[in-house]
């Protein structure tokens, strides 16, 4: 009977001391998210924190940094879910996951990782982390009515601007009897000395109204489709400004 209850407590203590070893010997997995904007500029996120809103689409990298253990398997769960669901719409089983936001709202990204014994099924080490809360913007895009492309750096290319959250773009100018003299798309957007300068094949057109006609969608699903005059007022302001 004691050399029973001695073994016992002989072999719950030898179990202990293995779990004290596991955990002795397994690191902690230090989970990190860098989010890279539309311009690639990196950002990382901090995990319980709502990110400042970013604009779609916005690419964020989530890397657990677990190791792998001899002796042990390996398990790191992301699950992606919208503040406002209950169910996740994404779960992945990656060390390293990447994932484009396309949709404007507010996310919840989850990590969970576990370490069990490939000797002893009830030895396992979970860890669980406080989520990354990503925010994307609703969308915005506002087209002008007028532009002077006249070369004193002010105002000398029309483009949108007010622009957030756009996922698709095109546009095109027209003249008055409905000829196509310039298009541009997303990549033209919003960077500098970018739209049309108000040229036809390297030419000055002639002041007077043109025709724009936009076709964009933003993040949260809004679609833009914009068609009106475009005052071309180069002349007009280079005399007002003598």
């Amino acid at each position: 009977m004691y050399r029973r209850i001695l073994f016992l407590i002989l072999t719950v203590w030898f179990v202990s001391l293995r779990v004290l070893y596991a955990q002795s010997s397994i690191e902690a997995p230090q989970p990190v998210a860098i989010a890279t904007d539309k311009e690639g500029n990196e950002v990382e996120l901090s995990a319980g924190e709502t990110s400042e809103p970013f604009e779609a689409p916005l690419t964020v990298r989530f890397s657990a940094n677990a190791g792998e253990y001899p002796g042990y398997s390996r398990v790191c769960r992301w699950s992606f879910k919208k503040s406002d669901e209950q169910e996740d719409f994404l779960v992945r089983y990656d060390a390293e996951v990447e994932y484009e936001f396309v949709e404007a709202g507010a996310y919840t990204v989850s990590l969970y990782v576990t370490y069990t014994s490939s000797t002893n099924s009830n030895m396992v080490l979970e860890y669980e982390y406080d989520p990354y809360m990503v925010s994307i913007a609703e969308s915005s895009l506002k087209v002008p009515n007028a532009f002077s492309p006249n070369g004193d750096g002010i105002n000398d290319y029309f483009n949108v601007y007010d622009v957030k959250s756009i996922i698709s773009f095109n546009a095109a100018i027209y003249n008055r009897w409905g000829q196509q003299l310039y298009s541009w798309g997303i990549d033209e957007m919003t960077c500098e000395d970018c739209g049309w300068d108000g040229t036809y094949k390297g030419k000055p057109v002639k002041d007077g109204v043109y025709f724009v006609v936009v076709s964009a969608k933003g993040a949260d699903g809004i679609t833009y489709d914009i068609k009106r005059d475009v005052n071309l007022l180069r002349r007009y302001i280079e005399e007002t400004n003598n």
